[in-house]
């Protein structure tokens, strides 16, 4: 099999690991950076780069653009317009809605559910994606055959990839990833000085991350994130009145009612 990878970060870099390992895939890799390029050879990452889109998809079977969230509409549109009339294209944001409109039955979002603290091809690792979920939000006029294609390949990976609407996607991203790293920002930016303590550390883990990174993920995703911070204040709201008048029962109530939600989320129910 002959796959792509347009974009040579941790999430590339595992794609090609991956591919190449468990697929015995030839992988030609992709990145603006010359120096990305060198480095994904150096880790064995991809067999050989290109300096080119065009270049890179030539003859690809499937191609993965895991490229930042600001560039992908442009760069999936550039992959579409160079690649095979037979090549499957996804990519590996976690923002879809911005991507449901291209129109290409060859084209179906992505989104693995996976990561490291750690970026770039030197935290890249073939296992990267074991057991992790990998949404995919394919539009209406997919090519059911690519789709097939591609939840195989992802299969080989060790991916569980999971069918889900763009709209469903954004939602529970927006909430379940987006939303925290909006908390997180919040609780270092109004921490007196010396704030400290595993509770601390456990809730601002994501503070700060990439402004590159993140700044384009706030803005693609911003009404289903804007939706879920008034939820969120409004809940703030209700605690901050109990915790006035004194309220045992009520955040009794409202702390038990937490612990039987993150069971659920933990049972998968």
């Amino acid at each position: 099999m002959r796959i792509a990878v347009l974009g040579l970060g941790l999430i590339g870099g595992s794609i090609g690991l991956a591919a190449r390992r468990r697929l015995g895939a030839t992988v030609v890799g992709y990145d603006p950076d010359p120096a990305a390029r060198r480095a994904a050879l150096g880790h064995r990452a991809i067999d050989r780069d290109a300096d080119s889109v065009a270049g890179a998809v030539a003859d690809a079977e499937v191609v993965f653009v895991a490229a930042p969230v600001g560039v992908l509409r442009e760069l999936v549109s550039e992959v579409l317009a160079a690649a095979p009339a037979d090549c499957l294209v996804t990519d590996t944001g976690s923002v879809k809605g911005m991507l449901s409109d291209l129109g290409d039955p060859r084209f179906i979002g992505g989104h693995p559910i996976a990561g490291s603290e750690s970026a770039g091809i030197e935290a890249a690792s073939i296992g990267l994606f074991k057991g992790a979920r990998w949404y995919l939000t394919p539009p209406p006029e997919v090519n059911r055959q690519l789709y097939r294609r591609l939840s195989w390949v992802l299969s080989e990976i060790g991916a569980e990839p999971a069918e889900i609407s763009v709209d469903e996607h954004d939602q529970l991203l927006a909430a379940s990833s987006h939303l925290p790293h909006v908390l997180a920002n919040a609780l270092v930016t109004l921490a007196p000085p010396g704030a400290d303590g595993p509770s601390f550390r456990d809730g601002t883990r994501v503070a700060g991350s990439n402004s590159d990174i993140w700044v384009d993920i706030y803005t693609a995703n911003a009404g289903q994130i804007a939706a879920q911070v008034d939820v969120c204040i409004a809940q703030l709201e209700q605690v901050a009145a109990w915790l006035r008048a004194g309220d045992a029962a009520e955040l009794r109530a409202w702390n038990d009612a937490a612990a039987a939600a993150r069971s659920a989320l933990r049972e998968g129910t």
